[in-house]
């Protein structure tokens, strides 16, 4: 509780989840005729429609201003060398990891399966079709013949493709290109000022739709949340001892001391849901055990853009969980090209305001998925969100002590404390 209540925003969500679900038992219970109950939820969808077309607005401008930004940025590793081929190397392979891991269990679980909600009239007609998507139709559609009509439609996996050759392009040209870089990131802090607007009106949204969802479908869905929530955090521990295990098996021994050294940090990231209150104290730990300034200031901050395991995880859950939420059936063909679509959105938003319901929400609006279930999930992902974002700063401890052992970089710790404080003073003005 005291988590939320330094978290206004998450504190006024929990309030509007509680009063949402309230009001809709109170009114199915007093209005048990089904026209009744129809007619309240088509009429306090309103609000969540409203939030929803806002989210949706924000989108396309976001995707590509941030991850234009990204891959620029990216184009410097080629100056560090061998160092940013082994990070990039272990980001990718710990996303993969990730993503097929929450891909596997959602599957194995199916915890949306017995909420039969409704497929709203706006994808009713193009669910079927979009199933019936064959791989030439979906690799043709994947470049945009105008990044204008990309963004007209929300075309994203388009806006991604024009972003990466875009960002390459930037990257390539050098100095001139640093214009074109700050410009996008004016644009994409714009932009991410507007989605905090946006979310801020989150729990009128969340109270809206956990009114209609409990009216119509009864107490049921509280159930299926509980069983969501479980089922992620055990995901998110066997994904630990993966992460731990490869960890183990690299740097023998030393992983117990980095565990020790990082539990802090890690407890920090989760209590507030925050791996920028984690960063400065993380990199101090870090050196402490031994892993060089040069390393450290290096991975850690490309990590927290591009090595997100638990936010990885957790976006494969939210994905299909709506998907089953709604049943609509997504072959294996379909599960790997949006497993593959996340891994690639996820890679410039970080510092978005729940980043990862926004990657959803854009996934959903590519593959015709009910955006719509994107409401339910904010409603508790503030207790999703604890969990990912311990396991986004253990994730690049891990990998920055990988790396630091790729590079027989380990140092004597007796003789880092002073450069660990240094560097954190800098990181902290």
């Amino acid at each position: 509780m005291k988590v939320l209540l330094r978290n206004k925003l998450a504190f006024w969500i929990l309030v509007a989840l509680v009063a949402g679900a309230c009001t809709g038992y109170v009114y199915r219970i007093w209005h048990p005729q089904e026209e009744e109950v129809k007619k309240f939820a088509q009429e306090i969808s309103i609000v969540t429609e409203i939030f929803l077309r806002l989210i949706k607005m924000l989108i396309a401008p976001l995707v590509l201003s941030t991850l234009i930004v990204g891959i620029a940025r990216v184009g410097d590793i080629r100056s560090v060398g061998r160092i940013g081929g082994k990070a990039l190397l272990w980001f990718i392979g710990a996303s993969l990891v990730s993503l097929l891991l929450g891909l596997v269990l959602v599957n194995i679980f199916q915890p949306g399966h017995h909420l039969h909600l409704p497929i709203p009239r706006e994808h009713a007609e193009t669910v079927a079709p979009a199933n019936g998507l064959n791989f030439h139709d979906f690799i043709t559609h994947i470049f945009p013949i105008s990044i204008g009509d990309a963004i007209a439609h929300n075309e994203i996996l388009q806006i991604v493709v024009f972003s990466l050759f875009f960002g390459v392009a930037t990257a390539a040209i050098g100095e001139k290109g640093k214009t074109i870089i700050h410009f996008f990131e004016v644009v994409a802090e714009v932009m991410l000022r507007m989605t905090g607007y946006v979310i801020a009106l989150a729990p009128l949204a969340v109270f809206a739709s956990l009114a209609a969802t409990v009216a119509q479908n009864g107490t049921d869905i509280i159930w299926v949340f509980g069983k969501l929530i479980l089922e992620f955090y055990l995901g998110i521990g066997l994904l630990w001892l993966l992460v731990l295990g490869v960890g183990f098996i690299i740097i023998r021994r030393r992983i117990f001391s980095l565990v020790r050294a990082v539990a802090e940090p890690v407890t920090l990231a989760f209590s507030t849901a925050s791996s920028e209150a984690a960063f400065p104290l993380l990199m101090e730990r870090l050196q402490q055990i031994g892993c060089p300034n040069k390393i450290v200031s290096f991975v850690l901050p490309v990590g927290y853009s591009f090595n997100l395991d638990g936010s990885m995880m957790y976006m494969t859950f939210a994905t299909i969980f709506i998907a089953q939420s709604y049943g609509i059936p997504l072959g294996l063909e379909k599960q790997v090209l949006i497993l593959l679509v996340l891994m690639i959105m996820s890679k410039g938003i970080a510092g978005v305001p729940r980043a990862a319901l926004v990657v959803v929400a854009a996934s959903l609006t590519m593959f015709d998925l009910p955006t719509e279930g994107v409401v339910l999930l904010l409603g508790i992902d503030q207790l999703f969100d604890m969990g990912r974002t311990a396991t986004n700063v253990l994730g690049n401890a891990v990998a920055t002590a990988v790396i630091t052992k790729w590079e027989n970089g380990f140092e004597d710790p007796s003789h880092m404390v002073e450069q660990a404080s240094t560097l954190v003073q800098q990181v902290e003005s």
